[in-house]
């Protein structure tokens, strides 16, 4: 008969079989910090696919919560009031993947606005010119912002707070704190307020400032991935020490960066005046914070170096999706506030988890 009384373990093979656990161990921790490593290498190369899945996923719940948010009513309103948003955002997109921040923006657009507005209305300037004018002013405003960065060598955020001021300061003075009617716009300029005729499709109603934010969209897109310039936006915004070894001229790229902004601004005062129908000195006071947190919530690094203009659209949408989906299903305004606080953070600490993919 075979004895079948276990054989004591020995030393040696207690040994062994703590190593195999180690060992072990060991391999599933590395599995798991690879997969880590993986997502967020994945979502690092392609920032816009949590800000679709989120517009996605809003959209959807938000149609179960109240089912006339799904109308085509509803969704032609939200693409409308994200317009002149969606716009600045890009700007702000601009500014935020070289590091900064500007908190002009809004500034600049009014302005730009209201100059247009005065020189084709009150001074009989033809549209077009008035429209040129006055985005060539918005860009003189942004490389005003940029030259003060680059060469006096001020941080973004002080030089943009302080340029807010400014800014804010000289539409009052010229506008004299009046607003330009739309009655007058209508009969002396029409073709200011061109951004606000629309296009219907079968109860969707698509204006021409919608329109224009995705041209706009795409023609930034382009800039940014596929010229030399967009690749020298992004590395500086990314490392602009190895940038500047590399051979890149960052204070004239910086400048062309806050220039490009400060255009983009002005014709955002195009879209708005189409977009309200009116030109006010203190309109769109919000406009600012509005487009940071489009930004944010779409993906771009406050850190620099990574983003995406899609995703500040996206984000720009995700944010006029969460407060009329909340208006129809009878949320109180401080609970939207609530909700976009929320977003901002939550994206923050993602990209903060991002981060740490090359770490």
């Amino acid at each position: 008969m075979t004895d079948q009384t276990p054989k004591p373990q020995t030393g040696t093979d207690f040994e062994a079989g703590l190593a195999a656990a180690d060992k072990s161990v060991a391999s599933f921790a590395h599995d798991d910090k690879t997969i880590g490593y993986i997502l967020r290498g994945l979502l690092r190369r392609n920032p816009t696919i949590i800000p679709a899945m989120v517009l996605l996923i809003s959209v959807i719940c938000f149609g179960i919560i109240a089912p006339n948010f799904m109308s085509p009513g509803v969704l032609s309103l939200v693409l409308k009031q994200v317009t002149v948003t969606g716009v600045v955002a890009i700007a702000q997109t601009l500014i935020i993947l070289t590091a900064g921040i500007d908190l002009s923006v809004g500034a600049i657009m009014v302005l730009s606005s209201m100059i247009m507005g005065r020189l084709a209305v009150d001074f009989g300037i033809p549209p077009f010119f008035a429209v040129t004018i006055s985005m060539f002013f918005g860009a003189l405003m942004g490389w005003v912002n940029g030259f003060l960065v680059t060469y006096i060598k001020l941080p973004p955020f002080i030089v943009t707070l302080g340029t807010l001021s400014v800014f804010t300061a000289l539409l009052l003075w010229y506008s004299g704190s009046q607003s330009i009617r739309g009655a007058d716009i209508r009969e002396l300029a029409p073709s200011i307020l061109f951004f606000g005729q629309s296009l219907r499709f079968d109860g969707f109603v698509l204006t021409y400032g919608g329109i224009a934010l995705i041209a706009l969209a795409v023609a930034v897109w382009y800039l940014l991935n596929q010229t030399a310039w967009g690749r020298h936006v992004h590395a500086i915004g990314d490392d602009p020490d190895a940038a500047m070894l590399s051979g890149i001229k960052i204070n004239r790229t910086l400048i062309s960066v806050y220039a490009l902004a400060g255009l983009i601004c002005g014709f955002a005062g195009w879209v708005a005046a189409g977009r309200v129908g009116s030109i006010s000195p203190i309109g769109f006071t919000d406009i600012n914070l509005a487009s940071i947190t489009a930004v944010v919530i779409g993906g771009t690094s406050l850190f620099g170096g990574r983003g995406s203009i899609l995703g500040s659209v996206l984000g720009a949408m995700i944010v006029g999706v969460f407060n009329t989906g909340l208006s129809l299903a009878g949320v109180d305004d401080y609970w939207q506030m609530f909700a976009a606080g929320n977003l901002v953070l939550t994206a923050v600490a993602l990209d903060q988890w991002l981060r740490r993919a090359t770490k």
